[in-house]
């Protein structure tokens, strides 16, 4: 371990569950690096991924943002372009756009399409499938409502999902934040985790909490306390 890492683990107990307050405010304190770090929550649940009835997937608008703004790339049909530019997408079009994603071109962070227009955004699946970037109507990516999903993008709405062991890995914000502004996007999540809880989960649904930082320390969070007040 460098001196940076053992440094940083003199301010941490490791024996402590903490409010997410306290542990935003013990990772502010650790940040030493040149760049504004990342935070990150990881939410182990009691659900066994390989049932397909006990899948966790959902999407939240964290109120402080992500300290990112989101580049949007529509893909829709006739007005549904109009309504998409009005509302404030970085790029919008039909088979225009398909063909220039077709040849390589993806600066943009997110992709939205309508459902008319989904039977030709199907040819893209091998492309964008593997990066993460096909449109799914489970993550809100399929839709009519352009100006809403549009805006809430922009404000910051992240997509949330269990992986092969059961954890959600989601970055919440930077460490520039306050404290107060990272522990409600923390809490906003997590209280977006409890609503997706599948009704065939049984025992303790939320086993394990931990915040970090990309540099800084891995904290544990007290699963105990009220996350639906504020903390």
């Amino acid at each position: 371990m460098g001196k940076r890492l053992l440094e940083l683990e003199k301010k941490i107990d490791q024996k402590k569950k903490y409010t997410l307050l306290e542990a935003a405010k013990v990772l502010k304190e650790s940040a030493n690096a040149k760049f504004d770090e990342t935070v990150e929550l990881h939410v182990r649940l009691g659900v066994d991924p390989k049932q397909s009835d006990q899948s966790v997937r959902g999407t939240v608008v964290l109120p402080a943002g992500t300290g990112k703004t989101k580049k949007v790339a529509v893909i829709a049909k006739g007005e549904k372009i109009k309504e998409a530019q009005s509302a404030g997408c970085d790029y919008s079009g039909e088979n225009d756009l398909i063909e220039k994603i077709q040849k390589g071109w993806f600066d943009f962070d997110v992709l939205v399409a309508t459902p008319d227009a989904m039977k030709d955004v199907s040819k893209l699946g091998k492309i964008l499938g593997p990066k993460g970037l096909m449109p799914n109507p489970k993550s809100g990516t399929v839709t009519f409502d352009l100006a809403r999903t549009i805006q809430e993008l922009k404000a910051g709405r992240i997509e949330f999902k269990i992986d092969d062991q059961g954890i959600i890995h989601t970055a919440i914000g930077k460490i520039s934040f306050t404290a107060e502004k990272i522990s409600e996007n923390a809490r906003s999540l997590i209280q977006s985790v409890i609503k997706s809880k599948p009704a065939s989960s049984k025992g303790i649904y939320l086993r394990s909490i931990y915040l970090s930082s990309t540099m800084g320390p891995s904290l544990a969070v007290d699963t105990s306390q009220k996350f639906s007040v504020e903390i």
